[in-house]
């Protein structure tokens, strides 16, 4: 989801509770704050010698251990000025992916991507999850998916020997 999406859906629900949902059933406590609005620039090169370039929003949600017993979310009115109280200090890429950052004691610490959303009574629901790592340079890798195997072939930066691809001592990486 894009960062200017996000918003749109806030302004379209200002009147409802603003929870997200980080696994199947498991949503981010009542007493979670907006803590941090991070806008990260991405330039990378991956392991095909291809390079790449993108801008993410990294909003961090973070459960305050002093409010366990709180039992009401924040409001969409409430999360919508924190963020424009952000965009008047650093303005948003609008075209930017959005992640949420959140762990707790039994969820590790992830960048997590926003799968869906819903309105059930008087929440707006974000479904979050973990993308998992995979390698982007598959076609000049030769990684195939039909039978499991990971093989590189010759291209720029691999030698004509058939190595284990994106392995340690592989062609690729």
């Amino acid at each position: 989801m894009k960062a200017k999406e996000f918003f749109t859906i806030l302004e379209n629900n200002k009147d409802k509770d603003l929870l997200f949902e980080y696994a199947h059933g498991l949503h981010v406590g009542a007493n979670y704050h907006i803590t941090e609005v991070k806008h990260a620039s991405i330039d990378a090169v991956d392991c095909g010698a291809q390079t790449d370039a993108w801008r993410e929003t990294i909003i961090q949600l973070w459960e305050s251990p002093d409010e366990l017993d709180k039992t009401e979310y924040m409001s969409v009115y409430k999360a919508l000025s924190i963020l424009k109280r952000v965009e008047r200090m650093k303005p948003f890429d609008w075209t930017s992916e959005l992640k949420f950052e959140y762990g707790n004691a039994s969820f590790h610490t992830a960048h997590l991507f926003v799968n869906d959303f819903e309105t059930r009574g008087n929440h707006l629901i974000f479904n979050l999850s973990v993308e998992k790592t995979d390698c982007k340079a598959r076609s000049l890798c030769g990684v195939t998916d039909s039978n499991g195997a990971e093989l590189c072939i010759e291209s720029e930066i691999a030698h004509t020997d058939m190595e284990p691809c994106c392995s340690p001592g592989g062609n690729c990486c």
